[in-house]
């Protein structure tokens, strides 16, 4: 079977990604919090292919070989663990092998990325950023991927160099940002940073990460605004963070601003209803690459895939066939209560409660403030 592209796809309708790995991993016991990095396709392959299994089931066109943080420079920080176990040439070939295995005979796509790196943030220079880039480019290009990503960067110069360095492949380039409103790290404005990106040459751009689908909206919309009036048009992409964190928007560092992350966020994490408003809303603005980051699990992406069925020719996932949308299988439930929810009307209007009466709904002071 010949497989359709990933520009070919984007221009025929929308594509589903998929969800969060390294928060997921780290909740699951095989990431280590605060290096953050990917040994686990190293140490426990399986626990990489359960979640591959899991997002492709749920509906996801795209899995992601599980490449975060895997850079050399990234791996030998002080105090990290993993440059004494592996290099980011094993990292990835590893990585791209797991993912490739899951996929099988599956109609998705596989992509090979590379994030922000250490070298940048040192002061390295321009040559020594995109050397380390060059080392996934050379795996992702002898295992073939479909297409490379460059995501969760903060500085629109280091994106323009990732997207340079990537675009020798001659294989399709998506590049995200992990930034709100604001702008980058030094302040660029959100509009002037996707018009750099498109014309540093990227085929997709967007946002993933740091900031929730409300606050990724805004700062999306501003991109495509100034996108529009320079008459550029780059496919739109999100993989916005799974958490509501509206306090953060104007900051720079993102959620990492709230005293509750990394480790207290589950009263945060969107419901699967919140899921489909944000792919519909997303869909609506023009986005057509939809997905998520930390805190999308396999059930969010379902929602997506579910939300944008009908503009996908009725496409579903596997996962969907043990769940109907909006609450319409509780009109089997042997419990009255759980009857009296099967509509749709009532999944759209409630307000989910904390369960926490003595707590904030919204955080009085950040972190560093």
């Amino acid at each position: 079977m010949v497989k359709k592209g990933l520009l070919e796809r984007l221009a025929e309708g929308p594509v589903v990604g998929d969800g969060s790995y390294v928060f997921t991993l780290e909740k699951r016991g095989y990431v280590m919090a605060g290096q953050w990095t990917p040994e686990v396709v190293i140490e426990h392959p399986e626990a990489v292919k359960q979640l591959h299994r899991e997002f492709l089931r749920a509906g996801a066109d795209i899995l992601q070989a599980y490449t975060f943080f895997a850079s050399d420079d990234k791996l030998n920080l002080p105090g990290h663990a993993a440059g004494k176990i592996t290099t980011c040439k094993e990292l990835n070939e590893r990585a791209i092998d797991i993912v490739r295995e899951v996929a099988g005979d599956a109609d998705v796509l596989i992509s090979g990325g590379v994030t922000m790196t250490p070298s940048y943030k040192q002061g390295k220079g321009k040559e020594a950023v995109q050397a380390e880039y060059r080392k996934h480019v050379e795996v992702f290009m002898e295992k073939d991927v479909d297409f490379l990503l460059a995501e969760f960067i903060n500085h629109v110069e280091e994106a323009e160099w990732a997207i340079e360095a990537l675009k020798t492949t001659g294989k399709p380039v998506v590049c995200t940002l992990c930034i709100g409103p604001t702008g980058d790290m030094v302040d660029v404005p959100a509009g002037e940073c996707a018009v750099r990106m498109a014309r540093a040459g990227a085929d997709v751009i967007g946002l993933n990460c740091q900031f929730d689908p409300n606050t990724g909206l805004k700062t999306m919309k501003l991109m495509k605004e100034a996108l529009e009036k320079e008459g550029l048009s780059p496919f739109l992409m999100m993989q916005p963070l799974g958490y509501f964190c509206p306090e953060v928007e104007n900051e720079h560092p993102g959620y990492a601003m709230l005293p509750e992350c990394p480790f207290a966020l589950e009263p945060r994490l969107l419901t699967r209803f919140d899921a489909n408003r944000y792919a519909r809303a997303a869909y609506e603005l023009g986005v057509r690459y939809i997905g998520g980051c930390c805190g999308f699990e396999p059930h969010h992406i379902r929602a997506i895939s579910e939300e944008l069925s009908p503009e996908r020719d009725g496409k579903l996932g596997e996962a969907s066939s043990k769940h109907i949308p909006w609450g319409e299988a509780l009109k089997t439930s042997t419990f009255l209560q759980n009857r009296m929810k099967a509509n749709p009307e009532h999944w759209k209007s409630v307000k989910p409660g904390s369960g926490r009466p003595d707590h904030p709904a919204l955080q009085p002071k950040l972190m560093g403030q």
